[in-house]
């Protein structure tokens, strides 16, 4: 079971850094347009897939929104925001690894 655990979040980690680089891409493109350049804004998009391991997370790409361009206010806190899913994700990962770890030394305890 904790291996699923450890396998979610890793997935989520996967998805949350694809995120982050959806949004320097933005950030980066709107500052090469220049202050009056219109650069549309890429959006991250995700998929649950159902595994033999439980459901992942999965990065499916981004959509560019139309009609829109990038501010880069808001995507400095699209950056705040996958930061702190990343980090939540990594939580969850490291109490997998302590709670396998932990099994594994109630196994060697054991008579």
């Amino acid at each position: 079971m904790s291996l699923d655990l450890l396998a979610a979040a890793a997935s989520g980690m996967d998805a949350e850094r694809a995120a982050l680089d959806v949004a320097a891409r933005n950030v980066a493109a709107a500052e090469a347009a220049g202050p009056d350049g219109a650069y549309p804004r890429a959006v991250p998009e995700f998929r649950v897939v159902d595994t033999a391991r439980g459901s992942m997370v999965r990065f499916a790409g981004a959509r560019v929104e139309r009609g829109t361009n990038v501010d880069v206010l808001a995507e400095m806190l699209a950056v705040m925001n996958a930061s702190r899913a990343y980090e939540s994700d990594a939580a969850v990962f490291d109490a997998g690894k302590t709670l396998a770890q932990r099994t594994i030394d109630m196994g060697r305890l054991a008579p």
